[in-house]
């Protein structure tokens, strides 16, 4: 869409807009049947969410991902077998563009780091609200960061340091990396929109074609592969 001016583009968005369905598949990974229920249950009181599958550790997970192709994951990190971390990255090189939302009970930062390290999109604890979990599943089904300010700083902050300049990839149009850059700072695709004098439709168009040709699934991941080639500078904002 390089090609196209924003006005064109927002012109497609909305028309793929009314053709494509607005309910999240989602699929829950958790080694505790109790709390796969009530998260099953929580989710499926949503009109915009429907669960279609279940695991309890790793390898189903994988199993289940390719075969039931979810739009987002709830994803465990401590299970029998193989953890959360190994099933992220075995998920998300098969998958890039899955949404992975790691919900768990450990907030150390070797897991965090670990697990965005891995493609995760967001990392919510089990003791969120349920407000909370609803509002990081939406997010991450949008492409979006589910990372909460704390995490967030600190994860920028670890991988700002483990930076090293390299070209800016020649494939991301100046507008592409404006708005990864803007997104860097944790602005809302609306907040991008009113920065830029653009609709948010536009936004996510231009944030879509970033994830497609840098071979990511969310905004997370994006901003994290701009941080640690050097394209985007933190204390510049």
């Amino acid at each position: 869409m390089d090609g196209l001016t924003e006005s064109q583009i927002e012109s497609q968005t909305e028309a793929q807009a009314t053709l494509r369905g607005e309910t999240v598949s989602l699929l829950l990974v958790d080694d505790h049947p109790v709390v796969r229920k009530g998260t099953r249950e929580l989710l499926e009181g949503q009109s915009d969410m429907r669960v279609v599958g279940e695991a309890d550790g790793g390898e189903t997970a994988v199993r289940l991902a390719r075969e039931l192709t979810p739009d987002v994951i709830l994803m465990d990190v401590s299970m029998p077998g193989m953890n959360g971390i190994e099933a992220t990255k075995l998920i998300k090189a098969e998958r890039p563009g899955v949404g992975i939302l790691v919900l768990t009970s450990y907030d150390d930062d070797a897991y965090v780091f670990a697990l965005l390290e891995a493609g995760a999109a967001g990392y919510l604890l089990k003791n969120a609200s349920e407000d909370e979990l609803l509002g990081a599943v939406r997010a991450v089904a949008a492409g979006e960061s589910a990372l909460t300010p704390a995490v967030a700083r600190k994860v920028l902050s670890r991988f700002s340091a483990q930076s090293s300049p390299s070209p800016l990839d020649e494939a991301l149009s100046p507008r592409e990396l404006e708005v990864l850059r803007i997104a860097a700072t944790g602005r809302t695709n609306k907040e991008i929109a009113r920065d830029l004098d653009i609709s948010p439709r536009t936004v996510q168009v231009h944030l879509a074609n970033t994830f497609s040709k840098l071979n990511v699934g969310s905004r997370t991941e994006a901003v994290l592969y701009g941080i640690k080639r050097g394209w985007i500078d933190l204390g510049a904002e």
